[in-house]
């Protein structure tokens, strides 16, 4: 078992593996450092001795959030840093949606593009009253590759989310209990105690019932991920070459504090 400096693990001897984002200056935005971690590590977290469940968090104020500026402005010119970064993107979502321990999101502050996906694809998800979602793609002049396109219809219905898909904003977690994208709403600074509280639940059950119960619970979202998942981020990557992508990028970064 590893950890390192981007992505702290934590292998208890209840079988709850504590996996936390580190990047908490920059609000666990994935850089190329991160992304990359988070992509690779399910294997790895899978052959941990005595595993039997995940608990997902951010360090800091935030769970993620998403896509780290400067990388997006690498991506756009470096074309082998952008096909790295997209099939790390493919790659996390597979390994999520077929990884054979149970997932639990502890959301302790924003949930923005990539923290979307992670939070999604988890089994559970634990937010904070002051935690929210976001998927701002589309406005940043993105298409919506990862995020909530992939996760969020079968959770919420199709109509609510082209609205939040489309037009973007911020779900609080209220609403986010609301439609289904929350288990739990906790008060702030709560969400990794009673994510280890559902955690510890999970890993009193019969291991063979909770594993095929899963799967067959998750088999939506592995169609939906083997019929769609290659064609919209393809579609993603193209976004890349778009100048109202590249501006908007650009305005962003300008008014990053120095």
């Amino acid at each position: 078992m590893t950890s390192s400096e981007c992505l702290r693990i934590e292998a208890g001897d209840d079988g709850i593996v504590v996996v936390t984002l580190n990047r908490p200056e920059a609000l666990n935005s994935a850089n190329e450092e991160l992304h990359g971690a988070i992509a690779a590590v399910w294997p790895e977290l899978a052959a941990i001795e005595g595993a039997k469940a995940i608990v997902l968090t951010g360090a800091g104020r935030a769970f993620s959030a998403g896509g780290d500026l400067p990388l997006l402005r690498s991506m756009i010119d470096d074309l082998d840093l952008r096909k790295k970064i997209m099939t790390e993107a493919a790659a996390l979502v597979r390994a999520m949606t077929s990884f054979p321990l149970p997932i639990v999101a502890a959301v302790n502050g924003a949930a923005v593009g990539l923290g979307c996906s992670l939070a999604s694809l988890s089994d559970l998800v634990v937010m904070e009253e002051q935690a929210y979602f976001a998927d701002p793609h589309v406005a940043l002049g993105l298409v919506a590759g990862d995020g909530g396109a992939l996760t969020w219809p079968l959770n919420m219905g199709l109509q609510r989310v082209k609205e939040w898909i489309l037009l973007g904003g911020r779900i609080s977690a209220a609403q986010a209990l609301d439609w289904g994208l929350a288990n739990r709403v906790v008060p702030e600074g709560q969400s990794l105690t009673e994510a280890r509280a559902l955690a510890t639940r999970l890993v009193k059950l019969p291991p063979q019932a909770l594993a095929e119960t899963r799967r067959v619970l998750n088999q939506p979202l592995a169609a939906r991920v083997a019929e769609a998942l290659d064609d919209i981020l393809e579609a993603e990557t193209r976004s890349f070459e778009e100048p109202a992508f590249q501006r908007n990028l650009e305005r962003m970064l300008a008014r990053r504090p120095n």
